[in-house]
């Protein structure tokens, strides 16, 4: 057979063509907006080591949202500064705390968006870890009840979702349980079900001030090295009780993404995190890169892997080149 009367390039021929034979389409719905939401009001400043990112007092929380859901977007996922931190972390369940005002104000006036909630005490514990500290280490079973009324504070406050985020054993199952006891089966859990100990989180930890004081995280975040262990851990959390999972970092673990998609029925998430998000940017203000090139095929790389919802920062911006792709 003549090779030359195979020719992929006449399906590149035209954009028409090529929107035709597309494998992967990205649109605004894929998309979850992270919020970081501060003690205040009418408080919106810039994060200088995310720019485009906000720090967002729970009134101006309701306007970023609104734009988000007006632009597509159909979630958002919050994380909160607390007014005051302590070794407990109990501003993480304080019905006053920033978090718990935002997610009340959005869903009073979005109630079609959908409002997820991150579940950690890092924000919130004097030490900066993400569970109770005992005899100079994270304690897994004393962390699970913190966790759990952090959960259900943030149910009472409207939220429809909680994603623990903290990776202690066997949190799924105790806030699954929590929840249910009072009164909120209706609330899902995305689980951090593979969470790995990145390099990626240096500016998140900047926005909301939430490095440890002490030690690092390796003793219960993923060893970077590992992708049975993933597999795993997604299985686990399956069996507690999780309704989505999530690999996170994204760009460095795509082959996570893959395999957690091929060997589970669940939604998969996955978490375009702050050094990756901060990288693009940078390079985009020294115009080493295309910005709007680089953020639509990174994130479909992440869709393409097997992501159904991809959290991203970039999530605004993407939702406006999409529309504007689908105009053209």
């Amino acid at each position: 057979m003549d090779t030359l009367r195979i020719r992929p390039r006449r399906l590149r021929a035209s954009a028409g063509i090529r929107a035709m034979v597309r494998e992967t389409v990205l649109d605004p719905a894929d998309f979850i907006y992270p919020l970081f939401i501060v003690p205040g009001q009418n408080v919106k400043e810039e994060i200088s080591v995310m720019p485009g990112t906000y720090h967002l007092s729970p009134d101006q929380a309701v306007i970023a949202a609104k734009e988000a859901y007006d632009l597509g977007i159909p979630a958002v996922l919050v994380f909160g500064l607390p007014e005051y931190k302590d070794e407990q972390g109990s501003s993480a369940w304080d019905s006053n705390s920033p978090v718990q005002q935002a997610v009340s104000l959005i869903k009073q006036a979005l109630p079609e968006l959908v409002v997820i909630t991150d579940v950690c005490l890092c924000q919130y514990t004097s030490h900066g870890h993400c569970g109770m500290v005992e005899n100079g280490k994270v304690d897994n079973d004393s962390s699970l009840d913190l966790l759990s009324c952090t959960a259900v504070s943030h149910a009472f406050a409207g939220a429809d979702m909680v994603a623990p985020s903290d990776m202690m054993d066997g949190r799924v199952a105790a806030i699954r349980s929590a929840l249910d006891e009072r009164g909120f089966s209706h609330v899902g859990i995305m689980s951090y079900a593979a969470k790995y100990a990145s390099a990626f989180y240096g500016p998140f930890r900047d926005a909301v001030d939430s490095a440890p004081q002490f030690g690092d995280r390796r003793t219960y975040q993923m060893d970077p090295a590992n992708a049975r262990e993933a597999l795993r851990e997604v299985a686990l959390d399956i069996a507690e009780g999780a309704d989505i999972i999530m690999v996170k970092p994204a760009l460095a673990y795509l082959d996570i993404i893959r395999q957690v998609k091929d060997n589970f029925s669940l939604p998969v998430a996955c978490y375009n995190v702050s050094g990756e998000y901060a990288m693009v940017k940078a390079a985009a203000a020294n115009g080493w890169i295309d910005e709007k090139r680089t953020v639509l095929e990174l994130l479909t790389s992440m869709k393409r892997a097997g992501a159904d919802m991809i959290i991203t920062y970039h999530a605004l911006d993407a939702a406006r080149w999409l529309r504007e792709c689908n105009k053209a």
